[in-house]
């Protein structure tokens, strides 16, 4: 084959494989672009902040399912292939999207609604504890030597066209419904696009074949000894876990978070908060493989502690210089920047993580390391920032959250160490 052949095999491969993270993405953005929304529907309050909250909690405590599907779905894609592992997980997320675009509101069903809203919520972050996991580590294993971070760094990639087009059919409904439409129904229209996706999505899937790192292994782990072996490494996950911070809060505070936070604690119009956040999805789609293969070229280390740095310096002044005149242009400036640092720490941590995990539970050992992440801190990020706002009274209080979440990845950097299978690691 050559080599032209197989960098067009290996692109229709990463194709594949991150179709999934597309639908994740494109739920979790539509879930929070509507907040206000989906919470006067499910979670109906006299106060809008209450609905709004009400929404971001449920949001938030879909991913503490996360660690407990990173281990059981991680544990199933170690024992029975990536290839199964990425197709259970995706099954799963469709029923999750396509529960929240069905279901009836709180006036039609009353506690029933928000009850089962909240289940598919809970099984969405069930499966998504492995999906990014189980991407990331497929194609670690497919990846050319040498070109582990670019090739991991299209995992998170292609989440960023589900933020481009949740975020520019977010601009075409608020030009065309009203408000008052947008709440009572228009937000499920978007979420329906979603369910229209998945035939789609499934098909590439199951065209898929098993890597080679996986199908050459002459021992495949049974249940018990993959989780005995996610304790004994309980160091190297947890470090992951505190590296993987920094990425998850500065994700969903410039994505989900962003159209709550452009409306209704800044006062800027919908539309051009929409741009904004498109504008975003765009800047991380280019910087995050950039970045990644960069990491292949410099090291994984010297970007992570470099980004992370610029995170801990600027996240105050430049939220501190956006709430003193808040304004579409500087709005998107801030927003840019954290684009930057979250595609540039997130180009390189993906790689990284997969070769601290050893290769019997590189599966469940990332997914663990990412979905707890995601649970302690990311899927939480919408409620702290606005929490902090309302707390404080300071529109730049989100600030906050991004300069802890930056102290303790740089910490996290520091202590990390690739595990100690050199012929696995480029």
């Amino acid at each position: 084959m050559t080599d032209r052949a197989g960098d067009e095999a290996g692109a229709w491969s990463v194709i594949r494989v991150a179709s999934g993270n597309f639908l994740e993405m494109y739920d979790l953005q539509v879930s929070g672009y509507y907040a206000a929304a989906i919470g006067a529907t499910f979670f109906p309050s006299r106060d809008p902040f209450v609905s709004v909250m009400a929404a971001f909690v449920a949001f938030g405590v879909a991913y503490l399912m996360r660690p407990l599907g990173a281990v059981v779905l991680g544990a199933y894609a170690d024992r029975h292939g990536r290839r199964a592992g990425l197709l259970l997980t995706l099954t799963l997320m469709a029923v999750g999207i396509v529960t929240l675009t069905l279901m009836p509101g709180y006036a039609v069903l009353g506690l029933l609604a928000p009850v089962a809203v909240l289940a598919g919520r809970l099984l969405q972050g069930f499966s998504a504890g492995m999906e990014l996991g189980g991407v990331s580590v497929y194609l670690a294993e497919i990846a050319p030597p040498g070109r582990r971070g670019f090739y991991t760094s299209w995992q998170s990639a292609s989440q960023q066209v589900a933020v481009v087009l949740s975020a520019a059919l977010g601009v075409l409904l608020a030009n065309r419904l009203s408000p008052a439409a947008m709440t009572a129904w228009g937000w499920r229209i978007p979420l329906a696009v979603g369910c229209l996706i998945v035939p789609v999505l499934l098909m590439l899937r199951r065209s898929l074949p098993e890597t080679r790192a996986f199908a050459e292994r002459a021992h495949r782990p049974g249940w018990r000894e993959i989780f005995a072996s996610l304790a004994a490494h309980w160091r190297r996950i947890g470090i992951g876990v505190l590296m993987t911070m920094l990425t998850t809060v500065t994700f969903y505070m410039i994505t989900v978070y962003t159209p709550t936070f452009g409306t209704q604690v800044l006062h800027l119009p919908a539309q051009p908060v929409f741009v904004v956040t498109a504008a975003v999805g765009v800047s991380n789609f280019v910087w995050l493989p950039v970045m990644g293969a960069v990491s292949d070229r410099v090291g994984r280390k010297r970007v992570l502690l470099s980004t992370g740095a610029l995170m801990l310096a600027f996240a105050i002044p430049v939220m501190l210089w956006l709430a003193q005149a808040p304004s579409f242009g500087r709005l998107l400036a801030v927003e840019l920047f954290f684009s930057f640092v979250f595609g540039s720490y997130n180009g390189a941590l993906v790689a990284y993580l997969t070769e601290i995990m050893p290769l019997h539970l590189r599966a469940s050992g990332f997914s663990l390391a990412f979905s707890g992440a995601a649970a302690l801190f990311g899927g939480f990020t919408p409620t702290i920032a606005h929490l902090l706002v309302q707390a404080t009274g300071n529109k730049a209080a989100p600030a906050l959250w991004l300069t802890v979440a930056a102290v303790v990845s740089l910490i996290a950097v520091l202590l990390a160490s690739p595990a100690p299978s050199p012929a696995d690691v480029d």
